[in-house]
């Protein structure tokens, strides 16, 4: 059986015990959130204290790889650790007849599991292309490649996408049938995430044209 076609775990950590009917059980609606997202949140301890850490991220099947600079204290307390990973999709704001029941529309992933450190120089290599080109598809073989001293100011964690929760919710408010005579609007107000037009650098050359993977990302 394919990973992608496997269900989630189900642990304690990751059942759902509000709200249960918007979980997504299947590995596919992990990686349709995982993917889609641009920046997850990392959560650790570090020196008795709890950080949470905006960082990019990339994923290759069922392992999920963070960025972060090697002097980072936070970030490197993580190897061998606990963490708790979360990306989040806001599409929309649930405005309902009574405040109780206003809401928001998400595609949220939890994850779970211990982060490791990448040591092994091909995987580095391989993570970093994969965060690069999960940000902008195509960036890594358009752009220099990092150099020595680059590499070494630059760390990689791997986290496995064993233990995960998936979560989503969609739709109308969800009002009281008393509340529906209400004289009051309800509805939902769609957010959504679109790229704007490239602006170039003040100092980029004017025969340096603007390249297919930049204006493929834009559409």
């Amino acid at each position: 059986m394919s990973t992608e076609t496997t269900p989630l775990s189900s642990t304690p950590r990751t059942t759902l015990r509000r709200h249960r009917e918007r979980g997504q059980t299947d590995r596919t609606a992990l990686y349709e959130v995982l993917d889609a997202g641009l920046i997850c949140h990392l959560g650790i301890v570090a020196d008795g204290d709890p950080v949470v850490l905006p960082i990019a991220y990339g994923r290759d099947g069922d392992t999920l790889y963070l960025h972060g600079s090697s002097a980072n204290g936070a970030f490197r307390a993580a190897d061998g650790q606990r963490v708790c990973v979360t990306v989040t999709h806001t599409d929309g704001l649930v405005a309902a007849r009574s405040v109780f029941s206003h809401s928001v529309n998400y595609r949220s992933a939890v994850v779970f599991g211990t982060a490791t450190v990448v040591k092994d120089e091909d995987e580095r290599w391989n993570a970093l292309r994969l965060i690069t080109d999960h940000l902008i598809p195509g960036r890594w073989a358009a752009a220099r490649q990092p150099t020595t001293k680059e590499m070494a100011a630059t760390a990689v964690l791997s986290l496995p996408l064993t233990e995960a929760s998936v979560k989503v919710r969609t739709g109308m408010p969800k009002d009281e049938p008393e509340d529906h005579s209400l004289d009051v609007w309800a509805g939902v107000l769609p957010i959504s995430v679109s790229f704007g037009e490239p602006l170039p650098d003040p100092e980029l050359r004017a025969e340096v044209p603007l390249p297919t993977h930049i204006r493929d990302r834009v559409r």
